[in-house]
């Protein structure tokens, strides 16, 4: 699965207004309403459910990054929208440091697959310091899309 096929283009926001936790779920939840990937009424429900999986275990894996995913019946396409905080945010990360890179996931229920693949090209992705690295200087969405591009293409799967 390549990461331009899931990462919705308009939830691409280059520079998180902001700083905590919720209130960033809240940011780019919206982000993907206004693209037009999730019903307006939604935002509540999703902000909720996405918390909720956050009180079971911070998604703040460390290095900077966090990658925040709930699978919902109410989401019918796999969709993505990635978030850089200048700042940091204290997303309670495994290794307590500030988190500056999201990838915020929702998956439909019915195809945990599609969700695996997801995680897995998210992940594989986030593992690699040089991507990490150029995520947190993109200043702009074409920066982050060239990132993702190259991240395609450099994919050997």
């Amino acid at each position: 699965m390549k990461l331009r096929d899931i990462v919705v283009d308009k939830a691409i926001i280059p520079q998180l207004k902001s700083t905590k936790r919720e209130d960033v779920i809240t940011e780019m939840v919206t982000a993907l309403i206004e693209a037009g990937c999730v019903d307006a009424s939604l935002q509540e429900e999703f902000v909720k459910a996405v918390m909720s999986r956050e009180r079971k275990g911070s998604t703040g894996f460390g290095h900077g990054v966090a990658v925040p995913h709930v699978k919902s019946p109410k989401v019918d396409k796999l969709t993505v929208a990635i978030g850089v905080s200048s700042e940091g945010i204290d997303f309670k990360a495994l290794d307590k440091q500030p988190v500056y890179s999201l990838f915020l996931l929702l998956s439909p229920e019915d195809r945990p697959e599609e969700h695996l693949d997801a995680m897995e090209a998210i992940f594989g992705n986030l593992q690699d310091d040089q991507f990490r690295k150029f995520l947190r200087q993109a200043e702009t969405v074409a920066d982050v899309m060239t990132l993702l591009d190259e991240a395609d293409t450099s994919q050997v799967r």
